[in-house]
């Protein structure tokens, strides 16, 4: 055990730098930069430990993804979170999962970033309006205001429906099948007629720069690629809940899938090799 609070809430840092950036590794930047700021602190006149890292790490993330922000819209192709490797005790923590979904991440890009740091901070973390002002530089009442907003943004675009993690494996599982077996009409009934597929390749490998949209057009696509020398799928909690994993002619992709009414709805496909560092062991995610 460590008395030092930046040790003890290390990984609820990590997690809060995380869903503000949807980067790894930039999340790891700013919670290594995080402790160089914390190491100058005078801590006698630190209250709340806790409150104070976060505060930091906050504030930091928010410098980050603004600098981001010129980067991503440049970016070549889709752009994705970068997938983490979790283990299944994340799933026990029903929020904590949602909100590090790849298919909320994706939704939280589509805020401003203090629209982000309130979201985040408010909804995942419960922090008071009054401790998240003092981190975005605005007074408590805005703040209240910003919070309904992204909250009314959040919700008209996340998925309808939460999911345990034992249906969405089961899912994952018939989808494994299908694809292993070249099951046509397996891979029909278990995606979603209106399924939308993006790939996030980063102009680095090759993958559909749009989004691929229907059940028929995306089986088609699916069986080619698992007809593919050496290709192998496998079953990997991804980002909170059952995903796969595809190995092709010595390239990679984590997929995490969206799955509502017993069918997959979305698949978000990142093979930009420089995404897929943090696959060997599982993230150390704290609310």
């Amino acid at each position: 055990m460590t008395d030092d609070p930046f040790v003890a809430h290390r990984n609820l840092l990590f997690t809060v730098a995380y869903e503000m950036l949807g980067s790894a590794a930039d999340a790891e930047d700013v919670v290594q930069e995080t402790w160089l700021r914390w190491a100058d602190v005078d801590r006698t006149h630190v209250r709340d430990a806790r409150a104070y890292l976060v505060r930091i790490v906050t504030r930091l993330a928010l410098n980050r993804l603004r600098a981001l922000a010129r980067q991503r819209e440049e970016y070549i192709g889709e752009w994705l979170p970068e997938p983490l490797l979790t283990s299944p005790d994340v799933a026990e923590d029903a929020e904590l999962a949602e909100s590090v979904s790849i298919a909320m991440l994706t939704v939280l890009e589509t805020l401003g970033p203090v629209e982000r740091a309130v979201f985040v901070l408010r909804e995942v973390f419960d922090t008071p309006y009054d401790e998240i002002a003092e981190v975005v530089g605005k007074a408590p009442a805005a703040v209240r205001q910003i919070a309904h907003r992204a909250r009314r943004h959040v919700a008209a675009r996340r998925p309808r429906m939460r999911v345990a993690p034992a249906e969405q494996l089961a899912v994952v599982e018939k989808f494994m099948s299908a694809l292993a077996t070249g099951d046509v009409q397996g891979l029909m009934e278990v995606l979603a007629p209106d399924v939308v597929a993006i790939a996030d390749g980063g102009g680095v490998v090759p993958a559909a720069r749009k989004p691929i949209a229907g059940a028929e057009r995306l089986t088609a696509l699916l069986l080619r690629l698992a007809q593919a020398p050496g290709f192998v799928a496998a079953g990997a909690w991804l980002n909170g809940m059952p995903g796969v994993r595809f190995e092709v002619e010595g390239a990679a992709a984590a997929v995490s899938l969206v799955v509502e009414d017993g069918r997959i709805t979305h698949l978000y496909a990142v093979n930009n090799p420089h995404k897929l560092g943090r696959l060997e062991s599982p993230a150390e995610l704290r609310r």
